[in-house]
């Protein structure tokens, strides 16, 4: 956990079903739902307003964090059996990092490596730090502004 209290997290989707550019143009705000696993779901419910997560697309053709959402209405019910969190975009990264890369920084503790099947896992500090400056930050921040943002 963040000096500020803030969590970090990373959000996977499919860019064919919900991509970085969809979140932009829906004024920002999204429900995130259609979550089963219930790993992915105990994270979820964690999850604190003004945690920041990242947006990453999945799916064989692209697999890259692409932009940063914060949550904007924690776990809440949205219909029979069906729960989400509303995120609100923050920024796109300055340039996508590729999961090759991030393999490739031997970030090994990250569930995004050890639990790849896993959509929605913790970001520890450190990788969070990491990840920001392999991308050049997000939207307005950079290097170690965008860790704190």
């Amino acid at each position: 956990m963040s000096s500020s209290g803030r969590r970090f997290w990373l959000l996977k989707t499919e860019p064919r079903e919900w991509s970085w550019a969809d979140q932009a143009s829906n004024g920002g705000v999204s429900k995130w739902d259609g979550v089963k696993n219930r790993q992915a779901q105990n994270n979820m419910k964690a999850m604190k307003t003004g945690d920041l997560c990242f947006f990453y697309h999945s799916g064989p053709k692209e697999r890259r964090v692409v932009g940063v959402v914060a949550v904007a209405k924690e776990w809440y019910c949205c219909g029979e059996d069906e729960w989400a969190v509303d995120v609100r975009g923050v920024g796109a990264m300055g340039r996508p990092v590729e999961l090759k890369e991030i393999k490739e920084e031997g970030l090994k503790d990250f569930a995004l490596i050890k639990q790849p099947r896993l959509s929605v896992v913790p970001v520890p500090d450190k990788i969070w730090e990491r990840i920001c400056e392999m991308g050049g930050g997000y939207e307005g921040k950079s290097g170690e502004d965008a860790a704190g943002a």
